[in-house]
């Protein structure tokens, strides 16, 4: 009698664990798609503040076309992945399209006329903003992802995590162009 009551308490004592590890891989889980839910609203917040200032700062930026269609293409690249559901790719078209702005913010210091001009003041003063959140966002998913990452692979959770098909989430991270110091030539 004793032994069976020892089997019994073996087994509730494993199935308390695996119901504990399968829920903290779900919460994780959960608290990832929540980290991207909220970059993806800052992106598309992005996304649709390029086209107008893009508009307004081609006026003024004759020389420069090429710049702006480099701006366009990668926003229309970033748009494109995040309708595709390819995480990683839209990552990597998200980091094109800020190293393409980054671009066009250093070019946009030679022209005094365009960084006057009120609507593009407005517009580049929303878009800064809106990459500060962005990169808050990134913090907090990437945070997200470290925790979820580790629940993933560190044992015992990683049989669970291997039982029930959970997988590792890629970072959000900065491309190389963006890691690279600004050069600034003052001649």
């Amino acid at each position: 009698m004793v032994e069976i009551l020892i089997i019994i308490g073996v087994v509730v004592l494993v199935g308390l664990f695996v119901a504990m590890a399968y829920n903290r891989l779900v919460a994780g889980k959960n608290q990832v798609e929540n980290g991207w839910s909220q970059i993806d609203v800052q992106l598309k917040r992005r996304h649709d503040l390029i086209p107008n200032l893009v508009e307004v700062a081609k006026d003024y930026m004759d020389y420069e076309q090429e710049t702006l269609q480099q701006v366009i293409a990668a926003r229309q690249g970033a748009v494109t992945a995040s309708k595709s559901g390819d995480r990683a790719g839209q990552i990597q078209a998200e980091g094109m399209l800020g190293a393409a702005l980054g671009k066009f913010f250093a070019l946009a210091e030679d022209y005094p006329d365009l960084k006057a001009n009120e609507n593009v003041a407005s517009l580049m003063e929303e878009l800064s903003g809106t990459e500060n959140k962005i990169a808050f966002s990134r913090q907090f998913y990437n945070d997200s992802v470290l925790a979820q990452n580790t629940r993933v692979e560190s044992f015992p959770s990683n049989i669970i995590a291997n039982m029930f098909r959970f997988a590792r989430h890629p970072y959000f991270e900065v491309p190389e162009e963006e890691k690279a110091p600004v050069k600034v030539d003052l001649r």
